[in-house]
């Protein structure tokens, strides 16, 4: 199952700033585990955009509390899962099972 998780910051700049490595390097474990697929700032900057890759939401929900962001109530966290239909055939069907693939044009 894929999660589309949006962080939206609830301080300031200056707060996000002493825990964003501690943060990063949350990211880089759960990148080698194969959960995180990809993450970065949102370009309005009020916060940041993370797809995940996971069995259920209770292991997307076990992970977010183990980030700085949250353990410093620094952001908030909109979880949304979704089972992938349809896919692009160069995107992984390791991480959408059940979605036709669709070649590029």
């Amino acid at each position: 199952m894929l999660f589309a998780i949006t962080l939206n910051y609830l301080r300031p700049p200056e707060d996000i700033q002493t825990q964003l490595d501690a943060h990063k390097a949350w990211l880089v474990q759960y990148i080698q585990t194969g959960n995180i697929l990809f993450a970065g700032p949102l370009h309005s900057k009020a916060g940041g955009f993370v797809l995940a890759h996971a069995s259920d939401q209770i292991n997307i929900q076990n992970m977010i509390a183990e980030d700085p962001f949250y353990v410093h109530n620094l952001v908030s966290f909109d979880v949304q899962a979704t089972e992938p239909a349809i896919r692009a055939e160069n995107f992984s069907g390791q991480w959408a099972v059940d979605a036709k693939a669709i070649p590029l044009a």
